[in-house]
């Protein structure tokens, strides 16, 4: 007894020594792995500063969305919005032991070493939720012994540095569902289109089933495999304790009822494209696509959608007038395409389309509320709003009759409209009017109302007014594009874009107050940080506020009897101004035009210059001004009927259009107007009208001939 009592306590100090070397041993060979692995590992700040990517939102004054941007459509969602179905569901399939480990389960693991060597393959994994965290979020999928190391000691820190309710917080919002859906709250949209708490036990496990292998298991499109996996989580969360076995037994039986969300039809798309474009250029693509940027912006989206509405009906009209009057035989009108059919290259013809640009301007805060840039931003990402250059035509008058107002002259200044001859270069300019007539004597108010050529030539021509003049005036309000300093810049041969002409009228009713258009008004990080926040506007005084009172009325009357009174027939009341513009052969059709709220500039065109209209003098008062009035009709529904504001320094007199001095009681031809203090006349006419009433009957049209050419002014 005694000798097997020794045998014992031998065998006892053995074994005792044995397991102290062997835990010598394998902490030795732990502190050497580590040290071995973990300049491999996440920093510390890494594990306290975990972020998925996250979608950036883009959204219009009014929180609708307008666009979103992602490398992978994730959705955060706090764990306190989880239903406790669907965390028992994931506890009973991936980590039934989460709550009790450190990180990293040692019996699971060896459970799966064991079926492995058995079976000699790799197909069980013994991973706990912490180590496929750990995986995702820093390490790659190969199945090799260093990753496992690697994979084992990242989880253990994440588990020092965040509780279980975090953990389970950022692996249901990390993992892959299927269908471009990263996260729990993007796949309950994608599949059910609610939210993560509407989810009900069994949507809870069919989603949780897709873990395993999201594709294999697509309930749209293996509805059958879906089905079988979400009964074996089911079945699973029975066994778990988590679910009776009748509650599971009904839910097995029920179909999938998948209802995916019909992709949105959002409007703004160029709008939304602009703001891309800027915030790729401040921020990065990475920031953009990854770290779920809040972009608030200044389109009105009800107006946006009204905007789009408006261009589709009038350009499908103008389309079809277009494709009445031209055959599929007119190269003018027609492009060239290739198709297949049955294995040959066939050629056809099909139409052009007719495009259209329009933004819409708050006046105040110079914010774009409505921005369209084509006619299909699928089918062309070019945006004619911001990005094509076209000749303004008469649309770019305001800036000659802006400049000589600001220097001397007055609307009752008398131009003759008469044939002139300008010499450019060694040749012969001889501009015309857009109707072949000529008015003789006329007013700067009436050439403008008008839109009469050779009136504004004449003006810009003048010593006082000048073709730098006019560059320089319409650059301080908000023209950016070159501009050639030539007599042609009168009648607008210098090209500009739709938003460089809506900005620069903003000047008119803003009192002279240039306004810097621009989109975005707030940034915030996905925190909630403001990143970026526009509190004001920027503004800069272009023209003093008597100048922009006085053109304000002057492009009144283009409005109420001038080249744009078609907006007025068709219903537009309130107090507005605004210009028509026709390109030379009519390839450009503009119109600009303003309340004192909100300005809107509308242009019309081929992309390729062709004529609009050919042979029937289709103008911008035709085909811009009808989409123009339209939308502005639209935009102030709802808005208080506002006045132009008159500054101090504005004086109304009646004047002698003869003598240009205040008229008398009996001067036959006279006419009210705006005057400024310096420019108002301070004597009154003493002229004789006597000869006056018979030259005034030639004031009437008369047609221009050929032999008139010898009678025209030189300048």
């Amino acid at each position: 007894m005694r000798l097997d009592k020794e045998k014992a306590k031998k065998r006892a100090r053995f074994v005792l020594a044995s397991g102290l070397v062997l835990a010598i041993i394998v902490i030795i060979v732990g502190i050497e792995t580590y040290k071995s692995y973990r300049e491999d590992l996440p920093s510390l700040e890494q594990l306290h500063n975990i972020q998925p990517g996250l979608i950036t939102r883009i959204y219009s004054a009014d929180r609708q969305i307008l666009q979103e941007y992602f490398n992978q459509r994730r959705i955060m969602v706090p764990f306190n919005r989880f239903p406790k179905h669907l965390v028992d569901a994931l506890l009973t399939v991936e980590d039934r032991q989460f709550y009790y480990h450190w990180g990293v389960n040692l019996s699971a693991i060896a459970r799966a070493a064991a079926v492995n060597i058995m079976t000699l393959s790799r197909s069980q994994g013994g991973s706990t939720l912490t180590q496929q965290l750990a995986r995702n979020l820093f390490l790659t999928p190969e199945k090799t012994i260093a990753r496992k190391i690697r994979e084992a000691m990242t989880a253990i820190e994440i588990e020092k540095n965040y509780s279980k309710d975090e953990i389970l917080n950022m692996y249901l919002n990390q993992q892959y569902f299927g269908k471009g859906a990263y996260g729990i709250q993007a796949a309950a949209q994608t599949f059910f289109s609610k939210d993560i708490s509407e989810l009900t036990i069994s949507e809870s496990a069919l989603l949780i089933g897709l873990l395993k292998a999201p594709n294999t298991y697509s309930p749209i499109d293996r509805p059958d495999r879906a089905r079988g996996r979400r009964n074996v989580v089911l079945n699973a969360m029975v066994d778990y304790g988590k679910l009776s076995r009748g509650v599971a037994d009904s839910l097995k039986g029920l179909p999938l009822e998948i209802h995916p969300p019909e992709p949105p039809v959002r409007p703004g798309a160029y709008f939304s494209e602009t703001v891309r474009q800027y915030l790729v250029r401040k921020y990065g693509e990475n920031v953009l696509y990854s770290s779920g940027l809040t972009v608030e912006t200044t389109l009105n989206y009800e107006l946006q959608v009204e905007a789009e509405r408006i261009i589709a009906e009038h350009l499908s009209r103008l389309q079809a007038d277009m494709e009445r009057h031209h055959s599929l035989e007119d190269s003018n009108y027609t492009i060239e395409v290739t198709d297949t059919v049955d294995g040959e290259i066939v050629v056809a013809r099909e139409y052009k389309e007719l495009q259209c640009a329009l933004v819409g301007i708050d006046n105040k805060t110079g914010g774009v509320i409505a921005m369209v840039g084509g006619r299909d931003f699928k089918r062309s990402k070019f945006n004619r709003a911001v990005q094509a250059k076209r000749q303004p035509g008469s649309g770019f008058k305001p800036f000659t009759y802006t400049t000589a107002i600001d220097n001397g002259f007055k609307p009752t200044d008398i131009i003759i409209d008469a044939p002139i001859v300008v010499p450019i270069g060694g040749e012969e300019w001889r501009p015309k009017n857009f109707d072949r007539t000529f008015r003789g004597p006329t007013t700067l108010r009436y050439g403008l109302s008008k839109s009469i050529n050779l009136v504004t030539i004449k003006l810009l021509m003048d010593p006082t007014v000048t073709p730098q003049q006019v560059v320089f005036y319409a650059k301080r309000m908000g023209i950016k594009s070159e501009l050639q300093a030539v007599p042609s810049l009168a009648i607008g041969t210098s090209e500009v874009t739709p938003l460089e002409m809506a900005s620069a009228f903003t000047t008119f009713p803003n009192g002279g107050i240039w306004t810097e258009p621009y989109f975005v008004t707030r940034i915030l990080d996905r925190y909630g940080n403001v990143l970026e926040e526009r509190e004001k506007p920027y503004q800069e005084e272009a023209i003093s506020a008597t100048t922009a009172y006085i053109m304000t009325s002057m492009l009144e009357s283009v409005i109420n009897s001038g080249t744009g009174y078609g907006a007025r027939r068709w219903g537009f009341n309130r107090p507005a101004g605004g210009k028509t513009g026709t390109s030379d052969f009519s390839t450009d059709n503009w119109f600009t035009g303003f309340t004192p709220q909100i300005t809107t500039t509308v242009w019309v065109g081929y992309d390729d210059k062709t004529q609009i209209g050919e042979g029937r003098g289709l103008t911008g008062a035709a085909t811009a001004l009808p989409i123009w009035t339209e939308f502005m009709k639209k935009a102030h529904f709802g808005l208080p009927v506002e006045e132009f504001v008159q500054p101090a320094g504005i004086i109304e007199a009646a004047v002698c259009l003869e003598s240009g001095l205040l008229a008398r009681p009996d001067c036959p031809n006279k006419v009210t107007d705006l005057f400024t203090e310096s420019t108002v006349p301070q004597d009154t006419c003493s002229l004789s009208h006597m000869e006056f009433s018979a030259k005034s009957e030639e004031k009437t049209r008369f047609k221009i001939q050929e032999e008139e050419d010898k009678k025209r002014i030189r300048f």
